[in-house]
């Protein structure tokens, strides 16, 4: 694999991210990969950028996007007021996949999670991607917990 490097992510990119979370089979049920991207992309990234506990990180080769992640710092009560960093909207390229960019780019999470002082890394995936759990345990992640959502 060339050699991926990680950095915010910058409003330019945001095209090719949208991209990136609608090509597969459950993004393309709910993402608007269209053009001009929906307003609500560039209403969500402002947002994410300002906040300095949230920071969208995309995965390049060379000066193509090829990877991204959303990592989300929160503080809690418990756990003796400890930090965690919560990893989400993971995706790679689908003609990039298989390479070891995902690895990449949840091993980079990581790291910047320790950077942070956080003592737990969490994530959610869908239980219908089976081959995301399966990489996400091989990476060290166990499913201790049952998530619930609601759609309002």
């Amino acid at each position: 694999m060339d050699t991926v490097t990680f950095r915010l992510a910058t409003e330019q990119d945001l095209d090719r991210i949208v991209e990136m979370l609608a090509d597969d089979s459950l993004g393309s049920t709910r993402e608007r990969y269209e053009q001009p991207l929906p307003e609500s992309y560039l209403n969500a990234f402002q947002a994410i950028a300002a906040d300095a506990n949230n920071e969208l990180v995309v995965a390049c080769l060379g000066k193509d996007v090829v990877g991204v992640q959303q990592i989300t710092f929160t503080p809690y009560i418990t756990h003796q007021g400890g930090w965690r960093a919560t990893i989400e909207g993971v995706r790679t390229s689908s003609s990039e996949r298989g390479k070891g960019i995902g690895t990449a780019l949840i091993r980079w999470a990581i790291r910047r999670a320790k950077e942070r002082g956080c003592h737990l890394v969490q994530l959610t995936t869908d239980k219908q991607r089976e081959d995301a759990h399966r990489f996400y345990e091989q990476l060290g992640f166990t499913a201790t917990h049952e998530g619930m959502k609601m759609k309002l």
